[in-house]
């Protein structure tokens, strides 16, 4: 791994703002590209960051301290990159679900696939099963990312679930979850249909559903 993508993840850890973009902008002289340092480097810094949140040495304020850090490169990063056609592959939903305040990773997300091509519809956090049904029908959306950290909050997952097959529209769409408690054996139980182990994953995952929606 390079240099500069390791000292980007001990920046993010150690939440300095001051040399962020430094670093980033040394990372992209290097020839990396903006999607290979989100994945390489924030991203595993944010990982960093949680192993101390677990350990008890990192508290709520160090984590969004390291949240605005990731913040700060990542909006940069989205003007380095080549923007995709808006919304050439449809509408994607993202969420993190009712419960879980956590917003980062998924904010991420929404970067990711934007620059990939789709129109992202962002509910913020913390967002009801009910809310999301309401969208997706408002909208027309049948392509759906939750996310959730806490693992008090997988139920929630499960009402998004309950809720779409309640209204007779489960069949007609897809769901992606992802966050640091969730896993593929998640996926399964929750009985959604992928579980995505990084954001960079997610746009493979979500042309998958776009193909698959396509093709029923």
């Amino acid at each position: 791994m390079k240099e500069c993508l390791i000292d980007v993840q001990n920046a993010v850890i150690n939440m300095d703002d001051e040399i962020i973009l430094d670093l980033v902008k040394k990372c992209l002289d290097e020839g990396l590209t903006p999607i290979g340092i989100i994945e390489e480097g924030l991203s595993k810094g944010l990982d960093g960051v949680g192993e101390r949140f677990d350990a008890g040495d990192y508290f709520l304020a160090e984590l969004i301290m390291a949240g605005e850090v990731v913040t700060v490169a990542t909006d940069y990063l989205q003007t380095k990159m080549a923007p995709g056609e808006s919304g050439k592959k449809g509408k994607v939903l993202i969420a993190t679900v009712k419960g879980d305040i956590h917003e980062i990773g998924k904010n991420i997300l929404g970067m990711i696939l934007k620059a990939s091509g789709y129109e992202v519809v962002d509910l913020g956090a913390d967002v009801s099963a009910e809310t999301i049904l309401e969208t997706m029908k408002d909208q027309d959306i049948q392509l759906v990312g939750l996310s959730v950290l806490l693992t008090t909050m997988v139920t929630s997952i499960k009402d998004v679930v309950e809720a779409l097959t309640e209204a007779g529209i489960r069949e007609k769409t897809r769901i992606a979850i992802g966050g640091a408690c969730c896993s593929e054996r998640l996926a399964e139980e929750m009985k959604v249909d992928a579980f995505g182990e990084s954001a960079v994953a997610a746009v493979t995952i979500f042309d998958g559903f776009r193909e698959a929606l396509a093709a029923s």
